[in-house]
């Protein structure tokens, strides 16, 4: 990890390399910047490296992000409701308009859908948390 970046530092993607494989995902700069600087900064501090994707749900989504881990290719922030987006994120594995305005989108995924679409199809228990652990061993900004 480097010093602290410019303030008109905006990489590109982040990649989150996972024990099932690596998701590139691109970031929307100009509809979000301060999810994506958040993000990305997150990711450029190591933050979610050794966290675990702590529920996932067929057809749904993959979330991850939460270090306590209590917590078809969109980025988006979970959260609690208004102006409580934090750490937690989520990628889509369908379409979700259900969610629409009620998440920060921020990015998509652009390399990876086979990756995301794996961690679909991990066995979960009745809570949507997966039997066996699916961690990010490291996520870093790129570009």
């Amino acid at each position: 990890m480097s010093g602290i970046p410019h303030d008109t530092w905006q990489p590109p993607h982040v990649l989150v390399e996972t024990s099932m494989g690596t998701i590139t995902v691109e970031l929307y700069w100009l509809h979000a910047p301060v999810t994506c600087k958040n993000f990305a900064e997150l990711a450029r501090r190591g933050y979610y490296n050794g966290t675990k994707f702590h529920r996932l749900i067929k057809d749904f989504m993959a979330q991850g992000g939460d270090p306590t881990g209590t917590g078809a290719g969109i980025l988006a922030m979970a959260n609690a409701g208004p102006d409580s987006n934090g750490s937690q994120f989520f990628l889509t594995l369908a379409p979700t308009p259900w969610l629409d305005g009620k998440h920060s989108i921020f990015g998509r995924v652009s390399h990876g859908l086979g990756t995301l679409n794996r961690l679909g199809m991990v066995e979960t228990d009745s809570q949507d948390r997966p039997l066996d652990e699916v961690q990010v061993l490291r996520a870093y900004p790129s570009g």
